[in-house]
């Protein structure tokens, strides 16, 4: 693993406050990236999944060991205290066959072992058989997502934009969302390969279809605060790692 400085995360920490986002130096190796690849590969090797994989901490022990890993945990840690834990581990890819684009929006679910009926919570989908809720504000303000680029972002690479800021919007409507856009300044994320794009939940953010397409991969973590350990009313993550 490469060297990194805690003392770098910390102030990391005060961009995503103030910004919703930020992107880290490298924080793994290629070696350590290619061993990555190396164990998604069976779960990539399907047509289904060109576009990316959910699941992931069910179906990949690297991703597990990723998302346990020291500059990971320090990372999260930084902007949600310690004890924060992985909840979720999605893979997106961008390639000539599949070159998507993503309109401006919020990431307002989490993944939950059952559903059930529980106030403020809602509403429901079903994502690959796993249950997934939107969950009241003050979960989602308790979370961080936590990207590591597989392979260089560039600007025609259809990396992520952000408005940034707009974390500390709220839950915004689509005529709140449109409002955002028309005042805040969007930025381009770019990330060098290994390097780990950090943001919100509730930051807006989209992306547009690559101008010259190749592997664009992803893996997509997010965390939870320790204080979100125990779900209201019963509800239970359906990963905690």
């Amino acid at each position: 693993m490469l060297t990194f400085d805690r003392q770098q995360f910390a102030s990391l920490s005060d961009s995503v406050a103030r910004d919703g986002w930020c992107v880290t130096s490298p924080l793994f190796s290629a070696t350590e990236i290619d061993d990555v690849l190396v164990g998604l590969a069976p779960v990539l090797a399907s047509d289904e999944h060109r576009a990316g994989v959910r699941n992931l901490l069910d179906h990949s022990e690297a991703v597990c060991t990723i998302a346990r890993s020291t500059a990971v945990n320090d990372l999260a840690a930084a902007v949600l205290g310690l004890k924060c834990f992985a909840v979720r581990a999605l893979l997106f890819d961008k390639t000539p066959d599949s070159n998507w684009k993503v309109p401006w929006h919020q990431d307002l679910t989490i993944a939950v072992a059952s559903r059930l009926d529980a106030t403020g919570f809602g509403p429901w989908s079903e994502k690959e058989s796993v249950p997934h809720v939107q969950p009241p504000f003050a979960v989602l303000e308790q979370m961080l997502a936590l990207r590591i680029h597989l392979d260089e972002c560039g600007p025609n690479n259809g990396p992520l934009r952000v408005l940034s800021g707009s974390h500390r919007a709220g839950r915004l409507s689509a005529d709140e969302i449109e409002r955002c856009r028309a005042t805040l300044s969007e930025t381009q994320c770019l990330a060098q390969r290994g390097a780990v794009l950090a943001m919100r939940p509730l930051l807006l953010h989209a992306s547009s279809t690559a101008i010259v397409p190749a592997h664009r991969r992803v893996l997509h973590l997010e965390f939870a605060a320790a204080e979100l350990a125990t779900l209201p009313q019963g509800l239970q993550w359906r990963w905690a790692v």
